[in-house]
């Protein structure tokens, strides 16, 4: 095959492949007239500097093909879909019922927690310390029951 020939189908080859981008990515160590050195890979940098090149290599870009699935692939259907979020939606509705259960416990807890007060807490301090643990799991519960509420009105969605 001559040249011309070769060349042609390199051409026609590059073309039903896409665009390719080929950039040179060049890089200068520049020392300005104060004698600082710089190292930079834009050429307007460059000017009035005293410049060497440090490294200088060429880059391809070749767009990516979507890649299609095997023939074999397992295909989700609209009844497979729908199946899927009504168990998920059940799954949280009963976290949502256990973490409220648990919230109820937890502000019933610290409810009597607050109704106790001991002969040696006459600092106050000592007893927001005491209630702190109780305090904490009330929000966590509280936090949970709200992340649980959000999931479940993104599924109705």
């Amino acid at each position: 095959m001559s040249r011309i020939g070769a060349s042609i189908i390199l051409v026609l080859g590059f073309m039903t492949a896409g665009p390719v981008c080929a950039q040179v990515k060049t890089l200068w160590n520049c020392k300005d007239p104060a004698g600082r050195t710089t190292l930079t890979d834009q050429k307007a940098d460059t000017v009035g500097k005293e410049c060497r090149v440090v490294s200088e290599e060429r880059v391809t870009v070749v767009p990516a093909t979507k890649a299609k699935s095997p023939a074999n692939f397992p295909k989700e259907t609209p009844a497979d879909r729908a199946s899927s979020k009504a168990k998920q939606k059940d799954t949280i509705e009963k976290e949502l019922t256990q973490e409220e259960a648990m919230l109820s416990d937890a502000r019933k807890k610290l409810a009597e927690q607050e109704a106790i007060r001991t002969g040696d807490e006459r600092n106050y301090a000592k007893v927001i310390e005491r209630l702190k643990p109780y305090k904490d799991t009330v929000e966590v519960h509280e936090k949970n029951v709200e992340a649980l509420k959000r999931e479940l009105t993104s599924l109705s969605r």
